[in-house]
């Protein structure tokens, strides 16, 4: 855990490369870029100004309102996982914080950002991203939102299955998009994504 005190912009660095070198790098987040883009961009100011002393923990800060800033580790992840091109489309469902997109602006240009209910509408309109990035855990992925990723584009995403959260990948193929779950890790869920109840007997 990484913890500092309400302390100048130096501190904060120095509690970055601690975050880097404590909790990524030994959970095997070695690649340059993704060690880069969050070196570069200050955490403590995606949350709120009573939690910037916590900014840098091994587990998620809440934002209030029941939207939380995930833990480092899974923003290292999904960069790594992501692998971000100079020429990628990117789409971005923000998890109310604003960090995913400050750590994607070090990487691409052609990004936009909708938020998680913004997502989940049912919408036919068909799009050309070539990367879709989701900042928390889903129970599933609307077809709508689906639809928005160009043929061979890629999603990075966290996935939450009876409780359980893992961060997940796909590719979409013949029109078709399907998930892959990788490491169990902590994510935050967005409820907008829950599967909508039914009766079971």
């Amino acid at each position: 855990m990484t913890m500092v005190k309400d302390r100048p912009a130096d501190g904060f660095a120095a509690a970055r490369r601690a975050m880097i070198d404590s909790q990524l790098r030994v959970s095997g987040v070695n690649e340059d870029f993704a060690l880069s883009a969050m070196n570069a961009v200050a955490r403590e100011e995606f949350v709120p100004p009573g939690a910037k002393a916590h900014a840098y923990i091994d587990r998620a800060v809440s934002l209030g309102e029941g939207r939380y800033i995930a833990a480092p580790l899974f923003y290292g992840r999904l960069l790594a996982e992501a692998a971000p091109r100079a020429d990628d489309k990117i789409l971005i469902v923000d998890g109310g914080s604003g960090y995913l997109l400050a750590l994607i602006k070090t990487l691409a240009t052609s990004i936009e950002v909708i938020d998680p209910t913004d997502a989940v509408g049912n919408t036919r309109k068909r799009g050309d991203f070539t990367l879709l990035l989701i900042d928390g855990a889903i129970e599933e992925l609307p077809a709508g939102l689906a639809r928005r990723l160009a043929d061979n584009g890629r999603i990075v995403t966290g996935l939450v299955n009876r409780g359980v959260t893992r961060l997940a990948t796909g590719r979409k193929a013949g029109g078709e998009l399907a998930l892959l779950p990788l490491a169990e890790m902590g994510i935050p869920v967005l409820h907008e994504f829950d599967k909508p109840k039914g009766w079971s007997f």
